[in-house]
């Protein structure tokens, strides 16, 4: 688990089953298995898709998060990574926020990147490589698979700093 901003750290499965162990955690669970099947209680491929919590489920102090590491940025939804920037966003301030997938090298990093850039003005560049570099520094583990990364080359102007 690394800190990447006061509050706000990202990690894998190990972390969350910690982190779950303690009550001054806000956990995005960025990441179907287990914890999304858990919630819902489907044994099948996927949730069924008119459940009410296909894409999110909301727990006490958990956004648990039907986010998979697919190849295709189609598949990533906009609403999935708005909910889980939104959470951290309103969390923040009063707890420490854990964004976690199951290695921590993708969906969870891509989660914090896009908090950091809608609602800080640490990146110092209004290049998406230059600010993608900065967040390497501080996250030296990041390794977007490719869905995750065509939605962030898509998408990451709407989550741009706006003063």
């Amino acid at each position: 688990m690394i800190e990447v901003f006061p509050n706000l750290f990202v990690g894998n499965d190990i972390d969350a089953q910690q982190a779950m162990q303690q009550q001054e955690w806000y956990i995005i669970h960025a990441c179907k298995e287990p914890y999304h099947r858990q919630a819902l209680g489907y044994s099948g491929r996927a949730a069924p898709k008119t459940h009410p919590e296909y894409l999110i489920a909301k727990r006490e102090n958990r956004l648990i998060l039907n986010l998979v590491d697919v190849p295709n940025p189609t598949y990533i939804s906009k609403e999935i990574m708005d909910t889980a920037v939104d959470a951290i966003a309103t969390n923040i301030k009063s707890q420490k926020v854990l964004v976690h997938c199951n290695q921590g090298v993708s969906r969870s990093p891509t989660i914090a990147f896009l908090y950091l850039l809608k609602h800080t003005s640490i990146f110092d560049s209004v290049d998406l490589d230059s600010a993608l570099m900065q967040f390497k520094s501080l996250y030296p583990l990041y390794d977007p698979g490719d869905g995750v990364a065509g939605f962030v080359e898509r998408y990451w102007q709407e989550y741009s700093f706006k003063d």
